[in-house]
């Protein structure tokens, strides 16, 4: 297995789009901290009246979404890039047994978009703290970073849930634009979609989307939001397994079924 870990390491490093892709989420976080930075500054310069009617959303939820929809598209490119070009048909001669090779790709972009989700999340909110530093703006949580924690590391495993999820629509799909279709569908379309459910369909299905897991899993729940709050940390934790895993394992089943 080291020897398929190795091979999949160097691919991911050295292809031009990883580092494109960790460039665009770093620029978006830092755009995500200046837009802070431009409320607060903002902020200072209003009245009484004015504060009290001015709110600003946390930034942590905003890039773990762009976090998630990148490394997702990571995850993608890792296997469609290689179907695109033919280079599978290297890969499955020198290591013919195709479920490592998929292990190993998961356990390699899943490791990199894990510590991505955790540093970006987990960075963005500290440092919005630093710059909100103390104001009482409508929006912002009183809770520490150490009461957020929580929640702030369960966004940052749902970004490695992402990747492994993109890794398998693109092991399933075998196409790039196809697994970005169905991505867009799954965290842009049904939403919209769920949210017009009558009751008791909006929570129920609204739980189990992938937007709604982080909160479900760090017992916050989803307040003031498109999604719904039922499920206890222990089943959101299962529906965050099932995203990661079950396109991985459609994709095994498939691919032996079919050529490359």
């Amino acid at each position: 297995m080291s020897d398929a870990l190795a091979a999949e390491w160097i691919k991911l490093r050295t292809v031009r789009s990883t580092p494109v892709i960790l460039a665009v989420v770093l620029a978006l976080c830092g755009a995500a901290l200046l837009l802070v930075v431009y409320f607060v500054v903002t902020y200072d310069s209003l009245p009484p009246e004015g504060r009290a009617r001015s709110a600003l959303s946390p930034m942590g939820p905003l890039v773990e979404m762009v976090a998630s929809l990148a490394m997702a598209v990571l995850g993608m490119l890792a296997i469609t890039s290689e179907h695109a070009t033919g280079m599978i048909r290297a890969t499955y001669a020198a290591i013919p047994d195709r479920r490592r090779v998929l292990a190993a790709k998961a356990a390699v972009v899943g490791a990199v978009a894990l510590v991505t989700g955790q540093v970006t999340v987990l960075g963005t909110a500290a440092l919005e703290k630093l710059i909100v530093a103390g104001r009482p703006i409508r929006g912002q949580s009183a809770q520490s970073i150490a009461e957020q924690l929580p929640h702030i590391l369960a966004m940052g495993l749902m970004v490695a849930v992402f990747a492994l999820f993109g890794l398998g629509l693109g092991a399933i799909l075998r196409s790039t634009p196809g697994a970005l279709s169905t991505l867009a569908g799954l965290w842009y379309v049904l939403p919209i979609v769920v949210n017009n459910l009558p009751e008791p369909w909006h929570e129920w299905v609204g739980s189990v989307l992938p937007g709604a897991l982080a909160g479900q899993l760090a017992g916050t729940g989803n307040p003031n939001s498109v999604y719904g709050s039922s499920l206890p940390p222990a089943a959101a934790l299962a529906v965050m397994a099932a995203y990661a895993v079950v396109p991985l394992a459609v994709a095994v089943h498939l691919d032996r079924r079919r050529d490359t």
